[in-house]
């Protein structure tokens, strides 16, 4: 075991711009994202199943559930790559050859519904067998948003970071050297549990982060200085990215707080997701707005998690009949917030409630296309969205006029 591994843990965990603190402990959309990839998981399956998975990763439920794992991009970014269509080398070869794309979908499914990492290594083993063209352990960051204890996120930096933490030499494109990985960061992580976490993100973060800057623990100086340039370049680009999410989370906090205020002055109990009550907007708690408990929902455990996820609900005064649902959606993908209201409408629908989309002005057209979507306009959930300028310049007049959820209408748009 590496000498000063306890400290370089602990700094990793004091870097307030590690991947640690940006994205394991300080983001809420991780959390959210795990729902949403096991539904569009499920689908990708039903799709194999149902012979409509295309061709192409463009366009499938496939490209769906990546797209979600990369908005994570603080350590996901290019998580899609290995799994585009590359027709001139007929690679991942998932696409054309039914027999691999059915073996594909067993893998996924037999996955999804392991209860022990011994059933999922036995699946491993099984696709790994096949030698499938071009399909790699590149998947085991699909797997690991199935089994977040159990397997550990895969890519090229946490590969690089591996081989300079552990001093090993191991390599990207192979199930088995990925397997060894997963030893040691299982046994490494046993040994550190209390300083890191269960979930394998926070010590498969700590080797990105080391693989990401190629810098060598203990030492600096065996880059050249075209190498250190470049380096030194993609991290800025990160940091920035991350700067951009930063203000991002402060308008989708912001648009939160705006939906609270009205529900609360139309005479509704309002919720926020169980993981924001900690929040406020300039000085605005949104504990002193929320209720304290939230209401008694008669539906499956999974479904409850679902529903405790959504960012704001607003309840018929002292009962649990939901009356509205909004998701805030800003950089993420549009399509996943339509998901979760989905779930919803499908687990506990009266009728009565009315569901809403909330987004910057500059992706209307988006919101407007997945709404488009036959799974969504031919099913009788109703979605309306709403313009992040119309709930800012709105709020206050709705709180001093309104009398019922229908003044929502003044501002929310729909696609019908």
């Amino acid at each position: 075991m590496h000498p000063t591994l306890l400290t370089i843990v602990n700094q990793y965990k004091s870097d307030s711009r590690s991947v640690y603190n940006t994205w394991f402990v300080d983001n809420e959309q991780r959390l959210k994202a795990f729902r949403t990839i096991r539904r569009g998981i499920m689908q990708v399956i039903d799709d194999i199943k149902g012979k409509t998975f295309p061709n192409d990763f463009k366009g499938s439920s496939l490209e769906f559930v990546l797209n979600c794992i990369a908005e994570q991009k603080q350590i996901f970014a290019g998580v899609a790559h290995p799994f585009y269509w590359k027709p001139k080398l007929r690679i991942p070869d998932i696409y054309e050859n039914q027999t691999n794309k059915i073996a594909f979908g067993q893998f996924l499914e037999n996955c999804i519904h392991a209860k022990t990492g011994e059933q999922v290594l036995k699946e491993i083993v099984r696709l790994d067998a096949l030698k499938i063209k071009g399909l790699g352990p590149a998947v085991a960051s699909i797997i690991y948003f199935l089994h977040p204890t159990l397997f550990p996120p895969f890519n090229t930096a946490i590969v690089n970071g591996f081989n300079i933490l552990f001093a090993d030499k191991k390599k990207l494109g192979s199930w088995s050297e990925y397997l060894k990985i997963r030893e040691v960061l299982l046994q490494t992580n046993a040994n550190y549990r209390n300083e890191l976490s269960n979930d394998l993100g926070a010590i498969a973060g700590l080797c990105f982060e080391i693989g990401s800057q190629k810098k060598l623990v203990g030492s600096d100086d065996y880059l050249s200085e075209n190498e250190r340039k470049k380096i030194e370049k993609s991290i800025e680009k990160r940091q920035q990215e991350i700067a951009d999410e930063k203000q991002q989370e402060s308008l989708h906090t912001e648009m939160q707080y705006h939906l609270l205020k009205i529900g609360s002055s139309l005479g509704f109990d309002v919720i926020c997701a169980i993981n924001d009550k900690s929040k406020n907007h300039r000085g605005g708690n949104f504990s002193f707005l929320c209720l304290n408990r939230f209401p008694e929902i008669k539906t499956d455990s999974d479904t409850q998690a679902t529903i405790k996820l959504i960012d704001v609900l607003w309840f018929q005064k002292g009962t649990s009949t939901i009356i509205g649902a909004f998701e805030v959606e800003k950089s993420t993908s549009i399509y996943s917030g339509i998901l979760r209201l989905s779930d919803l409408y499908f687990s506990i629908a009266n009728g009565t409630e009315v569901f809403y989309i909330v987004i910057p002005d500059s992706r209307e057209k988006d919101v407007r296309f997945q709404l488009m979507r036959p799974s969504i306009k031919n099913s009788k959930i109703n979605i309306k969205y709403i313009l992040f300028s119309e709930l800012r310049a709105n709020c206050d007049p709705i709180c001093l006029f309104g009398s019922d959820y229908s003044i929502m209408d003044k501002i929310a748009k729909s696609v019908n």
